[in-house]
C-alpha cells in the first residue's frame, strides 16, 4: 500500500511589511510592488506563482510504501520554486527571475509506524541588495534569502501531520495542508532582522535557521472584513506595539474594532490567557455587541501592528457572527505547531 501526502508554505510581501523609509521609498514610488494576499485554498500552484502571487513556494510531498505492519520504502516529491521580481523602470515592467538555492531532503527518518521527512527550499531576488549587515565583511550586495523549512510525517496507517519548522524573518509565509486549505501563519515578519541577518552562514545553506512563531490561520468572514476595514472606507489608523503593551483592558469602554496586521496577541480573561491570535484576526467587537465595555484584555505577546477602525464601519450582523465564532474558538490555547490530515 502506497500513501501520500503533502504540506506547502507561500511566501509573500504584505502591504506596508517594510518599515524603513528609505527601503519603502521603491514601493511607495510603484517601483517595487507588496502583493495580494494568496487565496485562502491553492488548487493550482503553478499559476499562482505564474501570476505574480508569491516570493517562494516551498511543496513537501512525500510517500510511504506499507507491506502489512512493515514500512517498506520511502520518498520525496516536490520541491521549491522561487518567484520573480517585477519592477517598473519608466513605465515599463521589467522582471527579474530569482536565484533559487538547491532544495535540502533530509534523509527520510523511518520509525516502525511512522516516517518524517524535512525539507528546506528558498533562495534570494534577482535584484541587488546592498546593505550594511551584522557580520563580517558587514556589507553585502546580493540580497537576503528567502526560505522555509516544512516537516511532514506521515504514519503508518496513512495518516499525517506537518510542521513549518523554521523560515526567513521575512516576509510573510502562509502554510497549507495537503489539500491547498490554508491552516496556519507565521506570525510575525521582521523586515529589519531579515535585512542584516539573513545571508550566506546564517541560513539553512550555512547550517543555520530561525524558529517560528506559528498561529492558525483566520477564518473566511475575518478575510472579508480584513477588506473592508483596509480598503472599503476611510483608512484606518494604525498602532504599533511592543510585547506587553495592552490594545484593550477588560471592563474598559471601547467602539473600535482591530485588525492585527503582524505579530501575535495574547486574548486574557480575568488575568487568564484563554488564546493567541495572529495576523488575520479581527478583534474587540464583543464590546460593540455589549454596551460598549471590553469583555477581555487583548495583550501584545510580541511586537504588533494593528489597523484600528470604528465599529460603525461594520455591519452589526457579520460583527455578531464573528462574535460567534471568537465564543467557539477561544480555549486555553499552546502554541500552534501542527495540524492532522486524517
Amino acid at each position: 500500500m502506497r500513501y501520500e501526502s503533502g504540506v506547502t508554505s507561500v511566501s509573500w510581501i504584505p502591504s506596508e511589511a517594510v518599515d524603513r523609509p528609505a527601503l519603502r521609498a521603491p514601493f511607495d514610488r510603484g517601483v517595487l510592488h507588496y502583493d495580494e494576499p494568496p487565496p485562502s485554498r491553492i488548487d493550482d500552484l503553478e499559476a499562482l506563482r505564474g501570476a505574480d502571487g508569491c516570493r517562494l513556494a516551498n511543496q513537501l510531498r512525500a510517500w510511504i510504501e506499507v507491506d502489512g505492519s512493515d514500512i517498506t520504502g520511502a520518498g520525496y516529491s516536490g520541491g521549491g520554486v522561487m518567484g520573480s521580481t517585477a519592477v517598473r523602470l519608466g513605465g515599463r515592467r521589467v522582471v527579474f527571475p530569482a536565484t533559487g538555492l538547491p532544495d535540502i531532503q533530509k534523509a527520510p527518518e523511518v520509525h516502525s509506524q511512522h516516517v518524517r521527512f524535512l525539507q528546506t527550499a528558498g533562495g534570494r531576488a534577482g535584484i541587488p541588495g546592498p546593505r550594511l549587515v551584522s557580520y563580517a565583511p558587514f556589507a553585502q550586495w546580493v540580497p537576503p534569502t528567502v526560505w522555509t523549512t516544512l516537516g511532514l510525517t506521515i504514519r503508518i496507517d496513512g495518516s499525517s501531520e506537518y510542521e513549518l519548522i523554521g523560515a526567513s524573518p521575512f516576509p510573510r509565509h502562509w502554510l497549507f495542508d495537503a489539500s491547498g486549505q490554508l491552516v496556519a501563519k507565521a506570525g510575525l515578519a521582521d523586515f529589519r532582522e531579515w535585512w542584516r541577518h539573513a545571508f550566506g552562514p546564517h541560513t539553512p545553506w550555512g547550517d543555520e535557521d530561525s524558529p517560528v512563531l506559528l498561529v492558525a490561520a483566520e477564518t473566511e468572514l475575518e478575510r472579508h472584513l480584513s477588506s473592508l476595514i483596509m480598503k472599503g472606507g476611510p483608512k484606518p489608523a494604525f498602532r504599533l506595539l511592543e510585547a506587553g503593551d495592552f490594545v484593550t483592558r477588560q471592563g474598559q469602554p471601547g467602539g473600535e474594532v482591530f485588525l492585527l496586521l503582524d505579530g501575535i496577541l495574547g486574548v486574557e480573561v480575568d488575568d487568564r490567557q484563554i488564546a493567541q491570535v495572529g495576523p488575520g484576526a479581527i478583534v474587540g467587537e464583543r464590546a460593540l455587541l455589549e454596551e460598549g465595555v471590553r469583555t477581555a484584555s487583548l495583550r501584545a505577546l510580541t511586537r504588533c501592528r494593528v489597523a484600528v477602525a470604528q465599529g460603525d464601519q461594520l455591519d452589526p450582523d457579520k460583527l455578531g457572527e464573528l462574535s460567534e465564532d471568537h465564543r467557539r474558538e477561544m480555549r486555553p490555547s499552546d502554541q500552534f505547531s501542527s495540524s492532522r490530515d486524517d
